[in-house]
């Protein structure tokens, strides 16, 4: 079976990839609108860059039936800063509630009941109830496609500030069962990193 994007719509290529990129981390973003309204929404095309300097990206997509912009993407060109909060089953449910593209005004931590936590070198502010936070500065925003429905951008920020959970944190390792984090599959469907199997990589021979 073969489908050439050029022939099908947008919303029948969205399915497609997000039910075969799998599964996807979620960020969780939090910005500052120049009003100083807080905003926090819920994105799966998200991943690490580097590490010298630390660094993420996030895609927002434009909103798929008028193509106007997101929030957060506005926010983040306007203040040039953000914070990605890594999600934890124990608050899922409330990031759902987020996910919804609300009127700018209206502040998602106060929607979802979650607690916004002053950050440190950003003015955005962090999720206190995220076991991991990064305080990012933009490094820059590509735009990708025409200015329509199904187009969007790839965020690239630098991590200016860690912020991880006694709890989480072993000697320089993540632990995953304290940690509980989400992965996003299609539809309504996240999955848990709970059934893992371990692979050895074999050392390259001298």
């Amino acid at each position: 079976m073969k489908f050439d994007p050029a022939k099908i719509s947008f919303t029948d290529v969205h399915k497609l990839m997000i039910g075969s990129i799998v599964p996807r981390p979620i960020a969780f973003v939090s910005t500052l609108s120049k009003e100083g309204k807080n905003n926090i929404a819920p994105f799966s095309y998200f991943n690490g860059v580097c590490s010298n300097p630390p660094t993420i990206m996030f895609a927002p997509a434009r909103r798929g039936w008028d193509g106007k912009e997101k929030d957060t993407l506005i926010n983040i060109r306007d203040s040039n800063q953000f914070v990605i909060n890594i999600v934890s089953e124990s608050f899922a449910e409330q990031m759902v509630m987020c996910s919804t593209d609300f009127d700018p005004t209206v502040d998602e931590f106060e929607v979802s009941g979650l607690t916004p936590q002053p950050s440190n070198k950003v003015s955005p502010p962090r999720l206190l109830e995220s076991k991991i936070s990064f305080e990012c500065e933009l490094n820059q925003i590509v735009e990708i496609g025409e200015t329509g429905p199904g187009s969007g951008f790839i965020v690239i920020g630098t991590v200016v500030l860690f912020h991880i959970d006694d709890d989480v944190y072993d000697d320089g390792r993540i632990l995953l069962d304290k940690l509980e984090p989400l992965g996003r599959l299609a539809g309504n469907w996240y999955t848990r990193p709970s059934d893992t199997l371990k692979i050895i990589r074999k050392v390259k021979p001298k």
